[in-house]
């Protein structure tokens, strides 16, 4: 059992931290923004409820920080009451934030210089993986503190590998999200010709799915996209964010993302017909609107 502290109980963090105190065993502290969040995962899981993040953090092995974006991270770590104010030497900081990578290494050298590890380590299996405890976790930084981390991390993961140097765990997520924006909007064309063709769809993906076609996507989206459901899952809005990390790390490194780009636009569309929380499957709507 380790001593551990988790900052930020939105979706994801939710389940992540409840899995730290029910399956991994340890003892662990929350702290949230909204504090009847945090109120609420005590009344559920047990633990320990602090004000800030630095008294979170203060003492304990290990902290995790599960938030919206590089300025939500930098307030939670380097703030006023961030937790890299009261990190115990020696303690690893894990970042399950999906970020920059650019804000993933500025945070790496400050907790070196503090005496402490930092991770970033950003997932990928949505709200459901969370709540399931099978998330991937693309890591990077330090062996050592990877060594260290990886034992409490598995509390809610099925996979956990290390990628890099710092920064490498975002990286790896951007060429996640790269990938998946392309593969949402194929299967998205794909059922749109299949209707406008008179097909079956579910017949459809039974035979494809099976062949060189078949994805998570299109085993797991395929039934609510053909009845035009969206009002779950990873939403729209987040989606955007990630690619907008993925497009302005492009630019930087000189990679080419012209489908990136695209579907990044298609989703654009989507916000404006009110899609901004609606699943990122929601590819389809636009198609049939």
């Amino acid at each position: 059992m380790a001593s551990v502290a988790f900052i930020g109980l939105g979706v994801m963090g939710y389940p992540m931290a409840g899995h730290l105190r029910k399956k991994g065993g340890h003892d662990v502290t929350v702290y949230n923004r909204t504090t009847a969040r945090a109120e609420q995962w005590v009344a559920e899981f047990g633990g320990a409820l602090a004000k800030t993040p630095q008294a979170a953090a203060a003492g304990n092995d290990f902290v995790f920080s599960c938030v919206g974006n590089d300025d939500d991270l930098r307030q939670v770590t380097t703030g006023p009451d961030g937790a890299f104010k009261d990190m115990k030497q020696g303690a690893v900081f894990i970042d399950n934030t999906t970020a920059s990578a650019e804000v993933a290494r500025e945070l790496a050298g400050q907790a070196a210089a503090g005496g402490f590890g930092f991770l970033d380590a950003p997932v990928s299996g949505g709200q459901a993986g969370a709540q399931n405890g099978i998330l991937t976790v693309m890591v990077g930084g330090a062996e050592d503190d990877f060594a260290k981390a990886k034992p409490v991390i598995e509390a809610f993961a099925r996979m956990v590998g290390l990628m890099g140097p710092a920064g490498a765990g975002q990286l790896t997520k951007m060429i996640n999200q790269i990938c998946i924006a392309g593969l949402v909007q194929g299967l998205a064309e794909g059922i749109h010709f299949g209707k406008r063709a008179g097909l079956d769809i579910e017949k459809v993906i039974d035979v494809i799915s099976k062949g060189a076609a078949g994805s998570w996507q299109m085993e797991n989206r395929h039934k609510t996209m053909n009845a035009g459901k969206y009002d779950f899952g990873f939403a729209v809005d987040w989606m955007r964010k990630d690619l907008g990390i993925c497009l302005d790390e492009a630019d930087r490194n000189g990679a080419r993302l012209p489908v990136a780009a695209l579907v990044d636009q298609f989703y654009k569309d989507v916000q404006a017909m009110g899609g901004k929380r609606w699943d990122t499957s929601s590819l389809l709507a636009r198609l049939e609107k």
